[in-house]
């Protein structure tokens, strides 16, 4: 079977699942990147997974990051992934795809498709034209510890959620309507109240073909074109979702590889390619949800500094008191040439109002002034997702906690192609508890 599809950047990956004697609900764990700034829930996770094999072995949970013994625990890592490849912990199949459904606390199934993208197809760099593309800004500071994790690892687990553009559904949503012809390969209850996760081998050489001619369709230049009503534009496919961060160090590591690989062995080697959910952007299951700031270590002029800050830009600042009830309005109320930001201090609600701002987004205009002001400072920046959260850290002594608005998620395929990366995590897709949870892995050395 074929299995390298590089016109629309697919391939067909061999899948390392648990064997059939794990636990499931210890061993798939939430993504590294979330509860960044509440370690107890990543306590909470240790004492429920104990000694029994878990994903939680093989990742780098960001809420250590700043923590000494950073190298041991990668060394830990890798020599976990070693053990549960020489055990038998994992088990891998031959080329297929994963059909999978997540139920979470908001949604009764959100569907998705498992495979490999290719890196030499994903470029993540401002003004980027390629056919798998970053939807935001990339952090680059936030690249470095991550490509120390990967770059030794001899598997990878994917947290990444990566979105298509497909009215029609053609792609995923036909699948279960055949979900009787596909092997099971898991159905269980996710730790920590986060939901159901059902998952259905493929690997029917018949049905992925229609999968990869439906891919390819949507790729298709002219349709391409007249779906945007767009000319001289290069196609995007795929779009990322989740995960941004976690595919440029993907991306970032195999540059390295490459230099010193044939062009036979470039042509095949695993680092090559990354493995990935894709989803339908216009799934119903599936919803965007802004993501929050939370400053720490503010000082006490923190404010008048911002009202300065867009002073200085030509724009209108004011703050004013306002009340839990109203925020869900002033949110909605964002437009163009009014942004209005709620934020909490000490327990305080206030509204910020933004008069003709330099951005088109809120979280842009907010995130130019936070990253001005934490230069040179000791003042830190946190993305949360859930207003429960923010309201909690902003309680603390020297905390400001922003909320932003919700993004439309139909309109984030034409704004990428019309106006390119939006400003840095500017959507969530679903809260903390929704993000994907490690199950499903790859060889990559």
């Amino acid at each position: 079977m074929e299995t390298n599809f590089e016109k629309i950047g697919v391939r067909i990956p061999r899948i390392l699942l648990p064997s059939k004697d794990i636990d499931l609900q210890k061993w798939a764990v939430v993504a590294c990147d979330q509860y960044t700034s509440q370690e107890k829930y990543w306590k909470d996770v240790e004492k429920f997974v104990s000694n029994s094999p878990s994903t939680l072995n093989l990742i780098f949970p960001e809420v250590y990051l700043e923590k000494e013994g950073k190298q041991e625990r990668i060394n830990k890592i890798i020599e976990s992934m070693r053990e549960y490849l020489s055990k038998g912990y994992l088990q891998e199949t031959e080329p297929c795809l994963v059909l999978v459904d997540r139920k979470t606390k908001n949604t009764s199934s959100r569907k998705g498709l498992i495979l490999s993208i290719d890196l030499e197809k994903y470029d993540y760099n401002k003004g980027s034209s390629s056919i798998i593309r970053a939807t935001e800004g990339t952090i680059l500071a936030r690249l470095p510890p991550r490509i120390e994790v990967r770059k030794d690892a001899i598997i990878e687990l994917p947290h990444i959620l990566v979105l298509i553009d497909d009215p029609q559904k053609t792609v995923i949503e036909p699948l279960f309507q055949k979900l009787g012809s596909f092997e099971k390969i898991y159905d269980f209850d996710l730790m920590m109240k986060s939901g159901h996760l059902k998952g259905y081998k493929i690997s029917d050489e018949v049905q992925i073909m229609k999968i990869v001619q439906a891919l390819e369709k949507l790729a298709d230049k002219k349709i391409f074109e007249q779906k945007y009503n767009v000319q001289d534009k290069s196609v995007l496919l795929f779009a990322m979702g989740d995960g941004n961060h976690s595919l440029a160090t993907a991306k970032a590591v195999w540059e390295e590889k490459r230099k010193k690989l044939s062009k036979e062995e470039i042509k095949d080697h695993p680092a090559r390619f990354a493995l990935v959910e894709i989803m339908n952007v216009h799934d119903p299951g599936l919803e965007f949800e802004p993501i929050h700031r939370v400053v720490f270590n503010v000082p006490e002029d923190f404010l008048e500094r911002m009202s300065q800050y867009f002073e200085n830009q030509g724009s209108k600042f004011s703050t004013r008191d306002a009340e839990e009830k109203n925020i869900e309005k002033a949110l909605l109320n964002n437009k163009k040439s009014i942004q209005i930001i709620p934020y909490i201090m000490k327990g305080e609600i206030g509204l910020i109002t933004i008069e003709n701002p330099k951005k088109n987004l809120a979280v842009g205009s907010l995130q130019d002034f936070l990253e001005d002001v934490s230069k040179n400072s000791g003042i830190t920046i946190d993305y949360i997702h859930g207003e429960d959260v923010v309201k909690s850290l902003s309680l603390k002594e020297g905390n400001i906690g922003f909320l932003l608005p919700k993004m439309d998620k139909k309109e984030l395929f034409k704004t990428v192609i019309l106006e390119g990366a939006l400003p840095k995590k500017t959507f969530s897709m679903g809260e903390a508890s929704e993000k994907r949870f490690y199950l499903e892995s790859r060889k990559i050395a």
